[in-house]
């Protein structure tokens, strides 16, 4: 087990923690030789259990790791298709919103083209613990890899994304039985593709619709049903005047906005982003349905309003209690294969968690520059990155903000380093610790 110090440690090398690099590599080269990113897999793939090969991005290639904030960036999505020579090819492509896949490559692009931010493959995070001097001041930070290396660090920022959403009705189903939408294209190719499998997706957003069309590729003898609480399938909420609550300026107002204001904006903007399909996806799915009722194959179902209410096994089977959210009536349904398009968990991820107990914290706190309110005193620091929706708004956890939001964590470690007060809206609000 080996043990070494770097002044920044960013753990994650998602979109958000490279929009970090790129920052500080940009904004503060004085700090660029003694950061380090750390990603558990041996690859940057973003989205990568549902990286689909005709899946679009829902946002602007202008909503890169930097453009936003520095339009002359070399590592902008412009410069990497000039660098993949197909810069004509997508401009011809009248297209605002690149594949999936393309961002993916984007990424690993950006990584591979850092000067002197290094990103290390195949280190998984196992722990987090603070140091602490004789009276309590906390100094650093020491990370635990699961190979029991150990890598300490005065600035950390945790950007490792959220953690899967699995109800628990399904929690006892066999493991090979049920596969999330965050390890469908892993977990797929060990399905046989030759049965004529019976498959339930759950959900009605644009994960569930996705995994819907994706089996009916990868498994093509399947007969797939669509469950889902809400009314049916709707498109997202995206016109121009609500696309502007998604600006990196917006979040000022979000934060310093009452809680029931909060609460407002989070609700009524759930559809622009959890709770709607694109346009393309609601009509290329309106139309399989139309084509196999109209032939008579009565190959696909959907039924709306309805909840799992239950889940076990019977043999080889997996038998669900649906209930009917009208009538309250029960029925039971016999599927072989589950999958879910239930989105992520809303609170703290685990790797938060952990870390605010260790320290006895008893909630979350942040500040306007994602900073962890540490609740003690510290020459050390602590960032969340994409976690802090009920803080800054609904846009955290997606592309849109992360140019701006790289900047401001970059300059208030700088500003932390020289023992500088950083300019904040005076009235910091809480996150709540669940």
């Amino acid at each position: 087990m080996a043990h070494r110090n770097v002044e920044l440690l960013a753990v994650g090398a998602g979109p958000a923690n490279l929009a970090l690099a790129v920052a500080v590599e940009e904004l503060a080269p004085e700090l660029a030789g003694d950061t380090l990113l750390i990603e558990r897999e041996q690859d940057i793939v973003w989205q990568r259990g549902m990286l689909l090969p005709d899946a679009l991005s829902q946002v602007s290639f202008l909503k890169d790791l930097v453009t936003m904030r520095n339009p002359c960036s070399r590592f902008s999505f412009v410069n990497f298709l000039h660098a993949q020579e197909r810069l004509d090819a997508f401009v011809n492509l009248a297209s605002w919103v690149p594949y999936r896949s393309e961002i993916s490559d984007y990424l690993q692009w950006v990584a591979d083209e850092l000067a002197q931010v290094r990103v290390e493959y195949g280190r998984e995070c196992a722990g987090v613990e603070a140091v602490t001097s004789a009276d309590g001041e906390i100094t650093g930070w020491v990370v635990t890899l699961a190979n029991g290396d150990t890598i300490g660090c005065r600035y950390l920022v945790i950007g490792a994304g959220r953690d899967a959403h699995v109800p628990a009705v399904f929690e006892g189903l066999p493991a090979e039985r049920v596969i999330h939408s965050t390890q469908y294209t892993q977990r797929i190719a060990q399905v046989r593709a030759d049965l004529p499998h019976r498959v339930a997706v759950v959900g009605g957003a644009q994960s569930a619709a996705e995994l819907f069309g994706a089996a009916l590729r990868d498994l093509p003898e399947c007969k797939p049903t669509m469950i889902m609480r809400s009314i049916g399938l709707n498109g997202y909420e995206s016109s121009k005047f609500t696309n502007e609550l998604y600006y990196s300026s917006f979040i000022d107002e979000f934060y310093e906005a009452s809680p029931d204001a909060r609460k407002q904006l989070l609700d009524e903007m759930y559809r622009s982003n959890y709770g709607g399909l694109s346009p393309a996806t609601l009509d290329a799915l309106y139309r399989q349905f139309y084509q196999d009722r109209r032939t008579g194959q009565d190959r696909l179902a959907m039924h709306a309003m309805t909840d799992v209410s239950a889940a076990r096994t019977d043999g080889e089977e997996i038998v669900l209690t649906l209930t009917d959210r009208k009538s309250g009536a029960e029925r039971e349904m016999r599927t072989d294969l589950v999958l879910l398009g239930t989105g992520f968990v809303r609170s703290m991820p685990w790797a938060v968690k952990a870390l605010a107990e260790s320290i006895g914290l008893e909630r979350v706190d942040v500040s306007r520059n994602y900073r962890l309110d540490l609740g003690r005193p510290a020459s050390a620091a602590c960032y969340l990155q994409g976690v802090n929706e009920a803080t800054h708004g609904i846009a955290d956890s997606l592309l849109s903000v992360l140019a701006g939001r790289s900047a401001e964590i970059t300059q208030d470690i700088l500003a932390h380093r020289l023992g500088l007060p950083v300019t904040v809206p005076a009235q910091e609000r809480e996150l709540a610790f669940a």
